[in-house]
């Protein structure tokens, strides 16, 4: 199931800009104080970094995306996740605004 909404959240009212602007988002810290970042991954191919582990959630469009160290595209809509391990990395290829939840650690 897709994430809607997140209830009892401090958000980061500046945003993180990636990419000149193809990458934008929100951080925001939940009452337990674990963090999240909600934003939109414009049309293109990018890499990210990790530094703790991520888990990208898709709650709209799709994306194909290669972690670190493999050879295949894997697709994710609507609905689907994907794990990072921390310090590693993966591409990220979007034909479509592909809205995400990054949950990390």
């Amino acid at each position: 199931m897709t994430s809607s909404s997140i209830a009892n959240v401090t958000v980061s009212t500046q945003a993180s800009v990636y990419f000149d602007g193809k990458c934008v988002s929100h951080g925001i810290t939940l009452a337990d104080g674990s963090k999240k970042s909600v934003g939109v991954v414009l049309p293109a191919t990018l890499t990210f970094n990790t530094g703790v582990p991520e888990i990208m959630e898709c709650v709209a469009g799709s994306c194909e995306y290669k972690l670190a160290g493999s050879e295949t595209w894997v697709k994710s809509a609507a609905g689907d996740k994907f794990s990072v391990p921390g310090n590693s990395s993966f591409e990220i290829r979007v034909t479509e605004p592909y809205h995400y939840i990054c949950h990390f650690g």
